[in-house]
């Protein structure tokens, strides 16, 4: 065979249509949507909505097919275990929060598009393209298509998050959001550029061969690129002291977005970290094990420390307190990563992340969905919005306790709490005591800002805000049936697992590399 010829054969691909699924169905949804808004009527846009709601269940379906063991396809004609994309169990609990996340987010944007007058097309449009990206990125295992995947789940964002046209929080938000986000994707490429020239790979495992005989010339060339590669993600998890654009990202986008980067934001983010570090760097992990130790410890207590601050007496933002206390959870998720370094069963780790992940999305959402719902009548969505939300919405209220109660790891929300247990279990057990301790003492600082906001849904209301605006507790503005779901799901969700934990310790414990 000529050289000519096994170069064409070494192009063929044989593509596994079953494997990839999920994020060609959210990509087609995209398109879908798109064409379908150059010929709906104005009264008709609507249906843009339930149209990329279904498509997102259709994709989080077609995971229960890939159940039955792993699937690879893009892989080398020379080496078939070299492939660049992976449907293992790791992949799909991955993909599994990011579609199930996405479709609560899209039951959330449905009254947000229509009371807020966003442009229906272009927002779903960029939702599902967003959501296309997540969902390729856990089940990237190559640097090429990670990097790729991480570009297709956060350009879109940067859109979503300005469009509010014509309102400056909302351009000064998606700008400061689009230059940190420019910023990390720099950065790492910068560190993979250096991690492929010293080892000539691409592919994650063939990278960790190539750390692991790295010519001692190029070593400082390869520590480099896995430091560089750590800067770049620790931006897109919001890791302190890379997390400056939360809260004013946040604040100024649409809430159901701000809901959406919350969650899938960091489940991209931790992802990508976790594939890097566990699967591609393990010969470096005396160097990225401490780093993410320190910055968890940072991020964590930054997080925690700055969402004190908003208190329900001077009239704080919800949105800032929610957008802190994502930070202070960010940190909680760093802590298994960083214990992978230490012990010899990473993928004990990976699961601690994994069933955290899944606990904060379910309850997060949950809170952002009734903070949709107050923002109907309060645009500032200040803490003392909240006061004598009982009163007037009785199980919106309530919802909103039993999420805020699982983020802060308090019963009833015991899956919270086991979450917590689980991430606390596996820095003590991967010698990492005083991050443990540090955490410990974060749980504790966490629990008055918690507490706090609980405790206004039960105060009576009072005549007027600070503001001198009417709260919004004492407006009872038509519930809308896609809010109603959304914030049912979660909070259905929320307390199915509180009664069995079991189950999302069990699902994030199948989720090895």
């Amino acid at each position: 065979m000529t050289p000519t010829a096994q170069l064409a054969q070494s192009a063929v691909q044989s593509v596994d249509w079953l494997a990839i699924a999920p994020p060609v169905l959210a990509a087609l949804g995209a398109v879908a949507v798109l064409v379908a808004d150059l010929f709906l009527p104005g009264h008709r846009k609507p249906l843009l909505g339930w149209l990329a709601t279904g498509f997102l269940a259709l994709a989080a379906l077609s995971l229960l097919p890939l159940l039955d063991g792993d699937r690879t396809t893009f892989c080398l004609t020379g080496d078939p275990a070299v492939c660049s994309y992976a449907a293992d169990p790791f992949a799909l609990a991955v993909q599994f929060l990011v579609l199930g996340a996405a479709l609560l987010t899209a039951l959330l944007s449905m009254t947000a598009v229509r009371e807020e007058g966003l442009p229906g097309g272009e927002y779903w449009f960029l939702l599902l393209s967003s959501a296309a990206g997540a969902a390729l990125l856990p089940a990237s295992r190559d640097l090429a298509t990670l990097i790729v995947a991480l570009e297709v789940a956060s350009l879109p964002s940067f859109a979503l998050v300005g469009l509010r046209r014509g309102d400056g929080r909302s351009a000064e938000a998606a700008l400061k959001f689009f230059l940190s986000s420019v910023t990390a994707t720099a950065v790492s490429l910068l560190g993979v550029s250096f991690v492929y020239a010293a080892t000539g790979a691409v592919h994650l495992d063939r990278v960790a061969e190539g750390l692991r005989e790295v010519d001692p010339d190029l070593g400082t060339l390869a520590a480099a690129g896995v430091a560089l590669t750590l800067v770049g993600f620790a931006f897109k998890t919001a890791a302190v002291p890379f997390h400056f654009w939360v809260p004013d990202t946040y604040a100024g986008a649409p809430l159901p977005v701000a809901a959406y980067l919350s969650v899938i934001g960091k489940a991209v983010g931790f992802s990508g970290l976790i594939l890097v570090t566990v699967v591609a760097f393990p010969a470096y992990d005396h160097v990225w094990g401490p780093v993410l130790a320190v910055l968890a410890a940072l991020t964590m207590t930054g997080g925690n420390v700055a969402a004190l601050r908003q208190r329900p007496g001077r009239a704080h933002s919800a949105v800032r307190l929610l957008a802190w206390s994502s930070v202070g959870q960010a940190g909680y998720l760093l802590v298994p990563i960083a214990a992978a370094a230490y012990t010899g069963d990473p993928a004990t780790a990976v699961g601690a992340t994994v069933a955290y992940a899944l606990m904060y999305a379910t309850v997060n959402l949950g809170a952002f969905g009734v903070a949709v719902q107050v923002g109907r009548t309060a645009a500032a969505n200040r803490i003392t919005d909240y006061r004598g939300l009982w009163s007037a919405h009785p199980l919106a209220a309530l919802a909103l306790a039993f999420f805020l109660l699982c983020l802060a790891g308090l019963p009833p929300g015991i899956v919270g709490l086991f979450a917590k247990v689980a991430v606390f279990s596996a820095a003590v057990d991967a010698g990492l005591g005083w991050l443990a301790v540090v955490m410990a003492v974060n749980v504790v600082i966490a629990l008055p800002y918690y507490l706090a906001w609980t405790a206004q849904l039960f105060r009576a209301p009072g005549a007027e805000s600070e503001a001198g605006a009417a709260p919004a507790a004492r407006v009872r503005p038509r519930p809308t049936a896609p809010l109603t779901a959304a914030i049912g799901l979660a909070a259905a969700l929320g307390v199915v697992l509180s009664g069995a934990p079991q189950l999302v310790m069990r699902f994030a414990a199948g989720a090895l590399l």
